[in-house]
């Protein structure tokens, strides 16, 4: 094929010895890096900088964007005849049974160390969003569900347990955690994203690098940057941020994942900020995330990007000008297949049109990052120990990627995640007897469970004879098992989308002659518009899908109490029915075990504990809005449009109570440079368990440039049992309310602040005021200033014995 070296080139060089420096492992990575660069032919040096995706090709739905137009044929002897940077989701790409396919891999790996003059293998790259993207591999709650638990330890356990199913395999590197901060509800891919707000964002998403770094395998921090920022909430869109929205709100994501988490990859964007695309970009990819930030690890292309620099951005003559552009912004690796960075950049390097330097300095890091990861030591072996042998049919069915300690994790975090929206009458937790009709195109669907990044939405859809591969109970099979003594009716009402309403008057019949209806509505997670959530599916406005308005409606006029639940990938606006349901709870698709969850919340053996990582809108119209407004952009007098969300960020209920208690005074003034203790005492006072999330937000009345009436700086997440008491201290620092000023600095001004413990965004819910000044002189602070707010907790009153 005319896009990668030639076969023969390599078999001129000469053999290389089992002794040279770069084989040693006793010496420094960048010694032995050193020392194999310098030996390797350019077509070597290139062959590292690119990805083969096996098994990707025009037919068929993608699963990437254009993935029809961009994905070339693949030779296999051809592209790795020089050796192979990466194989591109050998398990993401086709249902395997995970056995098989880790011999496969290994074999892929065996045939690259052997074609290769260095024996070099390749580093196996897999999507991890919601759980490794592999066929029978656990299928955690979505992002977005991370973020309402307000739980960054579990998050960590849970990519602990991905990483280690994916090492377990011989997976290298997981393209998560998605860091973009939702700026447009309307965007097709809020699920994927941890919330609204970029503290949330930077402190759940750190956790999950941690943990999956923990297990051996490399964090890919995406999309860098300004993804999520899209204009329209479209995919793919222009970003028209300005400086400061991207300072304030879109970068301090990325800054803490990188200098608290220490992610060792990152992914550049598709998006293009006033009119420089991110894969084109040296100042975002070489100034600020190497040079300002000291980044030593890997910038991997989105799938497609360096090509789009061409196809789309239009930025680019050809192929060869699109490898320029990125090699020069500071793309190391072409993923997920080689399109330019193939015998198109030999001949562009030897034509004089790309300089060998960005070669090898992207080569460097790649080698460097295989060396740490130990596939450039002598002992490196490609078949992982848990398997019983390497024939495929004696490894089928003996790797288990869903045991039951991933299974009772999801759980957990799919309980965690549930947010309890409103409950005015008290009709939950349900008595769980009597007739109970099920209603709605979710209620009994495995797949309303799941994000379009789970395998099973993701592409297990293209193949509808192949078993999905782990259990996923639907809420309907769980409340049968919740309830063994109530009478469940179902009725699907009508589809998820579409305009047929034909089904609404029978499931409303049904509904009437019941004590109480759950109905279930919700999203489709697909892509590129086979969803109503996903990535490509972006929304024209925050309407429930198709006619599933109309079917509430339905429901409502009956008479009977219902309670309505959510299974969507982002949110949607609910005022039109505020006054009138009984109750409603709102789970961002919560995995392979959220059935079950939704089931104990709506039961009551689980207490709700979810608050929301974004807002829940009162209108469907009146995008974009977050609750991180400036004056202007809240409610007012001159526009008949009210922003105000239904229920605000941070927003959840409990089925118990809780008293906040002021802790100690804290200092009136402190300098610009200073620290304070504020703490505050949250006692349950109820008779049963369950846990607060204390937030704390900072108001800056008057700064020189216009700021969010309130903005979150730290939280913390209290399970107390019935009559317990816990006091919260954080470890409050002026750096935390820094911001960019009217120079383009970010600066710590003196002045008053308000500081205010809440159980939401929401004023109406501020529990305790901390009032103080800042005194000196303003500073200017940069990425080393204080990134999180430390809390810890003391323990005041225990439990009465018997709770």
């Amino acid at each position: 094929m005319a896009n990668h070296p030639a076969p023969h080139a390599r078999r001129t060089e000469p053999a290389v010895t089992a002794d040279a420096p770069w084989h040693d492992p006793s010496l420094a990575p960048e010694e032995r890096v050193a020392d194999l660069v310098a030996r390797m032919t350019l077509e070597e040096k290139a062959a590292q900088l690119y990805g083969v995706w096996v098994g990707a090709d025009a037919d068929g739905d993608g699963v990437a964007p254009h993935q029809n137009d961009m994905a070339d044929p693949v030779d296999w002897e051809d592209v790795t005849a020089h050796g192979l940077g990466q194989l591109t989701r050998p398990f993401g790409t086709a249902p395997v049974d995970p056995g098989v396919g880790a011999v496969a891999l290994a074999r892929a790996q065996t045939r690259i160390v052997e074609s290769g003059r260095f024996g070099i293998p390749a580093l196996a790259h897999e999507e991890c969003l919601a759980g490794f993207t592999a066929w029978a591999a656990t299928a955690y709650p979505v992002p977005l569900s991370w973020g309402a638990s307000w739980d960054p330890e579990l998050v960590a356990e849970m990519a602990a347990r991905i990483g280690h199913d994916m090492r377990s395999v011989g997976v290298h590197q997981g393209l998560a955690p998605v860091l973009d901060v939702v700026r447009d509800l309307r965007w097709g891919r809020v699920e994927e994203t941890i919330g609204e707000d970029p503290y949330l964002v930077a402190t759940i998403g750190t956790a999950y690098v941690r943990g999956l770094q923990s297990a051996g395998v490399v964090a890919t921090l995406k999309h860098f940057a300004g993804y999520a920022a899209s204009v329209g909430g479209r995919n793919l869109a222009p970003v028209r941020a300005g400086a400061r929205e991207m300072a304030d709100v879109v970068l301090p994501p990325f800054e803490t994942a990188l200098r608290e988490g220490r992610a060792r990859s990152v992914m550049h964007s598709y998006a293009e900020i006033d009119g420089v695309p991110a894969a084109a970009d040296p100042a975002l990819l070489t100034g600020l995330l190497r040079d300002t930030w000291g980044f030593t690890g890997t910038v991997v292309a989105d799938y497609f990007g360096i090509g789009f620099l061409e196809t789309l951005h239009r930025i680019a003559a050809d192929r060869s000008d699109a490898a320029r552009l990125a090699l020069a912004a500071g793309v190391d690796v072409e993923l997920p297949t080689v399109r330019s960075y193939g015998d198109v950049l030999v001949t562009a390097v030897r034509n004089g049109a790309v300089p060998e330097e960005l070669v090898d300095r992207a080569l460097r890091r790649v080698l460097l990052q295989k060396c740490e990861l130990g596939l450039l030591d002598p002992d490196w072996t490609p078949l992982p120990t848990v398997l019983l042998g390497t024939d495929p049919e004696q490894a089928r069915a003996t790797v288990d990627l869903d045991p039951p300690e991933n299974r009772a994790l999801a759980r957990r975090l799919a309980e965690e995640a549930c947010v309890l929206l409103a409950n005015p009458t008290g009709a939950l937790p349900l008595r769980g007897e009597g007739r109970i009709a099920v209603v709605g195109p979710r209620a009994d669907d495995a797949l309303a469970m799941l994000g379009c990044y789970s395998f099973p939405s993701h592409v297990g859809v293209s193949h509808p004879g192949t078993p999905m591969g782990i259990d996923i109970p639907t809420l309907l099979q769980s409340l049968r098992a919740e309830f063994p003594g109530a009478e469940l009716s179902s009725a699907q009402g009508c589809d998820v989308d579409g305009t047929d309403t034909s089904g609404i008057a029978a499931a409303a019949e049904l509904v009437r002659g019941a004590d109480v209806c759950v109905a279930v509505l919700g999203d489709r997670a697909g892509l590129f518009g086979r969803g109503t959530s996903g990535e490509g599916c972006d929304a024209p406005d925050l309407s429930l899908p198709g006619v599933q308005g109309a079917l509430l409606d339905g429901l409502l006029a009956t008479g009977t109490p219902v309670i309505l639940v959510l299974l969507t990938g982002r949110p949607y606006a609910l005022g039109r029915w505020a006054d009138r349901t009984a109750a409603t709870v709102q789970a961002f698709f919560p995995g392979e075990e959220g059935g079950p969850a939704l089931a104990g919340v709506l039961s009551g053996r689980v207490n709700p504990s979810g608050r929301l990582p974004v807002g829940v809108p009162h209108g469907p119209g009146g995008q974009p809005w977050t609750y991180l407004q400036p004056p202007l952009g809240l409610a007012n007098g001159v526009s008949n449009l009210d922003p105000t969300p239904l229920h605000p960020f941070g927003h959840g209920l409990s089925y118990t109570t809780f008293s906040w208690e002021p802790g100690e005074p804290v200092p009136a003034e402190i300098p610009t440079d200073g620290c304070a203790d504020i703490a505050v005492t949250v006692r349950n006072t109820g008779d049963r368990e369950g846990a607060e999330v204390v937030q704390l937000y900072v108001h800056d009345p008057v700064a020189q440039t216009t700021r969010p009436r309130a903005r979150l700086i730290g939280y913390a997440r209290v399970e107390l049992a019935a009559g317990e008491a816990r006091k919260v201290h954080f470890r409050f620092h002026a750096d935390l309310v820094s911001f960019t000023g009217v120079g383009g600095r970010r600066v710590v001004e003196p002045g008053d602040l308000e500081l205010r413990l809440a159980a939401s965004s929401a004023e109406r819910d501020v529990r305790q005021t901390v009032r103080l000044r800042l005194t000196g002189t303003e500073r200017t602070v940069d990425h080393r200033r204080r990134l999180v707010c430390d809390s810890f907790f003391e323990e005041v009153t225990r439990a009465p014995s018997g709770n």
